[in-house]
């Protein structure tokens, strides 16, 4: 398989979708939002918190830089199973 036909199949491929949660384990506090690809969702989650700018909580992200990351948990909670209707509304869904 070539490079192209690669990328051309990644494109084509539906990705994990769900619930993510980011939960502080100090004090249990959770930030919890809808995505239509979790993987993508929590890398760039860990990307934005280290860098110190997730400005969607800055409450959250506060705590990720004086608490440290090993204070928390990013997981995905519930995951939407893709099915084989073409057209369907998977943002609705989440």
């Amino acid at each position: 398989m070539d490079r192209r036909q690669a990328k051309s199949d990644y494109k084509r491929a539906v990705q994990p979708m769900g619930i993510v949660e980011i939960r502080n384990l100090k004090d249990g506090r959770r930030f919890i939002m809808r995505s239509a690809n979790t993987r993508g969702t929590i890398n760039s989650l860990r990307f934005q918190l280290r860098s110190g700018a997730f400005v969607t909580s800055p409450e959250l992200c506060r705590d990720w830089q004086q608490l440290g990351e090993a204070s928390f948990t990013i997981e995905v909670l519930d995951e939407l199973k893709a099915a084989d209707e073409p057209g369907r509304d998977y943002e609705a869904e989440l």
